[in-house]
């Protein structure tokens, strides 16, 4: 019996080594497959990769940012400062350092990317970015200021608001202002692809798309905000409420790259409101000051100062076990008027 084992192991044994000299044949001849199919000359197959700018040092230059803006609210667990002023030294200049090599970055990505082959001056591109980084932190109380109106904005505009440590900490639509804010500053400055870079973490943390190039005004207040998008040329003015939803987008985009630099979404004037899954598109579309726009409206035309745009009630069926099915139809109903009275 025992001999018979050890000839029953033995085969397993080999029968193991076969297979796993099989698999990695194969793996070889799927790894040449795969080289091979690098040189058929398509865009995808551009193995010339640039130094990119690196998306986690992105992400912790936002979380950096947020010290600064909100210093009571978001605090570094591991630096002990003596004072306000020692914490946010070593906060600016950690941001200066790390965001100035991003920007570095990401100018001779671009630089390389539209003219492969061609001589960058390196210290011409340092130079560069670390003006611009300059530049940016010298925005830092624009942002503040324009931050404090959206959370008073936020506060006066949802009765569920405790109070403002609340909003700071747990709203997802002033986590993506505050980003946003920051993203569009840099947008201003020309920098490429880091703006889109933040926009788009916060838009995979909240579900919230606001493109940095749109030109947003002071208290803007987003509720709920899941499914939010604000296009790249949209104008939003001041004292202007969005619920989840909402889109504030393109009429066509068919023209594809012939479009860039075209004034292709809305521009919502000030006091403005606009209801859960409201679509507003279009370049030329301007939606008046004090106007609401209701639940679900799809809007392509501009709308006049002070109008209030809703849908007609559906056509509601229904069925109890004493009147069997019945049809209520829209005049029956009387149509709730709380929601034209929010500004």
């Amino acid at each position: 019996m025992s001999k018979e084992k050890d000839i029953k192991s033995f085969q397993g044994k080999n029968f193991f080594q076969e297979a796993e000299i099989e698999k990695a044949k194969r793996l070889r001849e799927i790894e040449k497959m795969i080289v091979a199919d690098y040189q058929k000359g398509r865009d995808i197959d551009n193995t010339e990769v640039y130094n990119q700018p690196d998306q986690e040092a992105v992400i912790e230059i936002i979380q950096k940012m947020f010290r600064i803006l909100f210093p009571g609210y978001y605090r570094d667990r591991f630096f002990k400062g003596y004072n306000l002023e020692s914490s946010i030294t070593v906060l600016v200049e950690d941001v200066m350092y790390n965001l100035e090599k991003q920007i570095a970055t990401v100018l001779n990505y671009q630089k390389q990317g539209e003219n492969p082959g061609s001589h960058i001056c390196q210290s011409q591109v340092e130079n560069r970015a670390s003006e611009i980084t300059l530049k940016f932190l010298e925005q830092i109380p624009k942002m503040r200021e324009y931050l404090d109106t959206d959370l008073e904005a936020t506060l006066q505009g949802d009765p569920a608001a405790l109070n403002k440590d609340e909003i700071v900490l747990s709203y997802p639509g002033i986590y993506t202002i505050t980003i946003y804010r920051m993203a569009h500053e840099l947008f201003l400055l020309d920098v490429p692809l880091i703006p889109r870079m933040m926009t788009e973490y916060a838009h995979g943390k909240t579900g919230i798309d606001i493109h940095p190039g749109a030109s947003i005004g002071k208290y803007f207040f987003i509720d709920h905000g899941t499914g939010i998008v604000v296009g790249s040329t949209t104008i939003i003015g001041e004292h202007v409420k969005i619920y989840q939803g909402v889109t504030v987008g393109a009429l066509s985009t068919s023209g594809g790259q012939k479009l860039r630099g075209i004034k292709r979404h809305p521009t919502i004037e000030d006091y403005v409101t606009l209801y859960s899954g409201a679509s507003i598109l279009g370049g030329n579309t301007i939606i008046g000051a004090h106007s609401v726009i209701g639940s679900n409206a799809f809007i392509t035309s501009s709308i006049p100062e002070g109008t209030k745009v809703s849908i007609k009630n559906q056509e509601l069926q229904f069925k109890t076990k004493k009147s069997g099915e019945e049809t209520l139809k829209a005049k029956d109903l009387k149509p709730d008027s709380e929601w034209i009275k929010l500004k």
